[in-house]
């Protein structure tokens, strides 16, 4: 498999297809994580565009990455025409009987971002680029899909011990709260690698913010810890 997909990881996130949707099972910490991911995109992508709240009514956004489409769905419920876009054929299967299930109008393409053309007002990749194999052309792409004066969104883990300890044996092989594999640790990507990066594809950082497990009450939440979890936000300039 050429381009910026890796083969071995459409394999492992395929092989979850079926399962993508059950909230306890292993995309259990997606489903905890999608309300404050996509309800921090949302708000700064109304406010980007004049609107009120999180009203994404006639806005158009690509999810690159989407699995079987957990934040695809989030943000199409905002009013957003969302495309979602992934390697995976079995994930996108799960997403198109689940958005067809749920009523939801999202397009979903199978796919690289480097193959894509045209133009979103945001374009959104979510725990995405901690597996792909060429960073550079992934943002480059997605800098191009953005139009002029829009908003590029990324999450993914912070490369430090302490997401070794949390991200990869706690999650993993103590809580087993994810398949073990799921991740490669040396894949992750510390907040400067990736606003340089983001630079150097022609982008600017706008914001970024830890996102934070409580264990007490079990949701996450924004925070200035960026040692494990974090989310970005950058324009495309006009």
């Amino acid at each position: 498999m050429s381009g910026t997909a890796r083969a071995e990881e459409i394999q492992k996130f395929d092989t979850l297809a079926a399962e993508w949707w059950d909230p306890r099972g292993p995309m259990a910490p997606l489903h905890a994580m999608n309300p404050l991911r996509c309800g921090w995109i949302a708000e700064r992508v109304a406010r980007r565009y004049g609107r009120v709240e999180d009203d994404l009514s006639g806005l158009r956004i690509l999810d690159v990455g989407c699995g079987a489409g957990l934040a695809s769905e989030a943000l199409a419920r905002r009013g957003a025409t969302v495309t979602g876009l992934d390697a995976a054929g079995a994930a996108l299967s799960a997403a198109r009987s689940h958005a067809a299930a749920s009523g939801l109008p999202v397009e979903y393409r199978e796919g690289r971002p480097e193959q894509l053309s045209g133009e979103w007002d945001a374009v959104v990749s979510l725990e995405v680029i901690e597996h792909v194999s060429d960073r550079a052309t992934f943002l480059h792409s997605l800098f191009r899909l953005c139009r002029p004066g829009g908003l590029v969104f990324l999450s993914t883990l912070n490369r430090t011990p302490h997401s070794f300890l949390v991200a990869k044996l706690g999650a993993e092989y103590v809580l087993r709260l994810l398949p073990r594999g799921t991740h490669d640790w040396k894949m992750f990507v510390t907040p400067s690698e990736l606003g340089g990066e983001l630079r150097a594809a022609g982008l600017r950082v706008t914001d970024v913010a830890g996102m934070s497990f409580d264990p007490f009450t079990r949701h996450w939440r924004a925070s200035r810890d960026l040692a494990v979890n974090y989310i970005v936000a950058a324009e495309r300039p006009a």
